[in-house]
């Protein structure tokens, strides 16, 4: 049990009504969760609003309320207290509730469109293959060192951030890295947390059915930026026109990776093939386990933060040479000569990335078949753009669903259609079934062709109308091309 009053520290409050030295038992921002003795903290949100279930909590034992607009009447017995904003009080009070553990653990944040995972996961294997306890906070898992904790959101809630790094310092880790989205920055789900830096990897078109406007997406990253203290390093893609502008009015020092201009941390690409990656770093001539141009950029920026982190460049760079990358990221299955690849590319930006990398590494006379799709109930923009890069790079393009959710997976895919020019419907199909559209994808393919199949990557389910049913890339086109050296 912990004083309202100690883990209310360094929140900007408004007023306080009651006793503020009432013990609280945990910290809830969903009433659902409350019990005798919690604190609730009413956060307005995108769907609903904390406020509105205030009496709920209390109902169910709330001793003590944070919220941004006072009700009416106040409950005798009740501590009340008013602050300005809910959602970042959430994180500073979960903070202050676990004992700050932040203050005890290196944490870096990434931020950016595309590279997040594959960043934060490579952080996360280097610092384990050098002897760190690690932990890791991503889309695809929550890790303590080797331990897994199923992730449900690429960023956890403010509360659960805070708990998982207490975890991590009872056990002894050293160094977490994290992803942090942009509807993590701008829901101060990462607040209350003392970062030891920040990595930009890119920004492009993504998003927009929640920021609204790109500008908007753009200054959610930049958040990040601007509320790193002195002390930390803000590592960015020199390469990307934003990467300047997250480093505008922030106080850490400013650091830069590149592939084609000047920066802290430099590289150039020397092979690029489906084996690997060769990359001159420094005059040394190193060979990763990845491929592409997106991952050079991805290397980089682990190495930049390892180096700030204070380890030795040529043991970070022998030990990231051996690492194969986060799941779901350009995973390669080859069977009956046919090269499959697994890839979580759902923007047009990564679509566009995975599709040059493989143009880049074909020798000629082999196919490129891609599968693509695009969710349901988010930005509906980017469809018209997926489709055509699947068409224009690929000689075939099968057209697809992916997560659907609440749409009509029909209409998802009329979207899509929209940017498909008459010459190009040619080498079109559409099959609403993903299924069906990887076993036809194995079909058409003969020895030495290459499957992209885009968009889930690690996800091993699809989200229909609400449930998710299991289905994952990787198992059901392994199924497909095995059946094929059968026959």
């Amino acid at each position: 049990m912990t004083l309202l009053k100690d883990i209310l520290y360094k929140v900007s409050l408004t007023s306080t009504t009651g006793d503020m030295e009432v013990e609280v038992k945990d910290i809830v921002f969903d009433s659902r969760k409350v019990s005798e003795g919690s604190a609730f903290v009413a956060v307005p949100g995108t769907q609903v609003d904390g406020h509105d279930f205030i009496d709920k909590a209390l109902e169910l034992g709330a001793t003590s309320v944070i919220c941004e607009k006072l009700p009416h009447a106040l409950n005798e017995g009740i501590t009340y207290v008013q602050v300005v904003n809910s959602a970042k009080a959430l994180g500073i009070m979960a903070s202050n509730y676990f004992g700050n553990p932040s203050e005890q653990i290196q944490v870096v944040a990434i931020t950016g469109t595309n590279g997040k995972t594959t960043t934060a996961t490579l952080l996360h294997q280097l610092f384990m293959r050098m002897g760190y306890s690690t932990g890791l906070l991503s889309t695809v898992e929550n890790k303590i060192n080797e331990q897994v904790i199923p992730a449900t959101h690429t960023t956890p809630d403010a509360v659960a951030v805070q708990a998982l790094l207490r975890q991590m310092v009872d056990e002894g880790c050293t160094h977490c890295f994290m992803e942090a989205s942009s509807h993590a920055i701008v829901q101060e789900r990462i607040a209350g947390l003392k970062l030891a830096g920040a990595v930009f990897t890119n920004i492009t078109h993504d998003h927009l059915d929640y920021h609204g406007t790109f500008d908007a997406y753009i200054k959610a990253k930049k958040q990040l930026f601007d509320e790193l203290p002195k002390g930390a390093f803000a590592l960015v893609n020199g390469d990307d026109k934003r990467g300047t502008v997250m480093l505008q009015n922030s106080k850490a020092s400013h650091q830069t990776f590149a592939l084609k201009s000047p920066a802290d941390f430099k590289a150039k690409i020397i092979s690029n093939t489906l084996e690997g990656l060769e990359l001159d770093i420094n005059g040394k001539l190193i060979w990763f386990r990845m491929i592409g141009a997106f991952n050079a950029y991805n290397l980089l920026g682990v190495l930049g933060v390892a180096v700030l982190l204070g380890e030795e460049e040529d043991e970070v760079l022998r030990e990231l040479s051996g690492i194969p990358g986060a799941k779901g990221r350009f995973d390669r299955i080859s069977i009956a000569g046919i090269t499959a690849i697994v890839d979580y590319a759902h923007t047009p930006d990564a679509l566009d990335n995975v599709l040059k990398t493989i143009n880049g590494v074909r020798t000629g006379g082999e196919q490129l078949i891609t599968i693509v799709g695009c969710g349901g109930n988010r930005d509906t923009t980017k469809r018209p753009i997926m489709a055509k890069l699947a068409v224009q790079e690929s000689d075939k393009a099968i057209l697809t669903s992916d997560n659907p959710r609440f749409e009509d997976p029909e209409q998802i895919l009329k979207d899509m259609q929209a940017g498909i020019g008459p010459s190009e419907i040619r080498k079109t199909l559409t099959i609403v079934d993903r299924k069906e559209a990887i076993k036809t994808a194995c079909m058409l393919s003969q020895k030495g062709d290459i499957i992209l199949i885009a968009g889930k990557g690690h996800e091993d389910y699809q989200e229909i109308k609400g449930v998710k049913h299991h289905f994952d890339d990787a198992e059901i086109v392994t199924e497909f091309l095995q059946q094929l050296t059968q026959n």
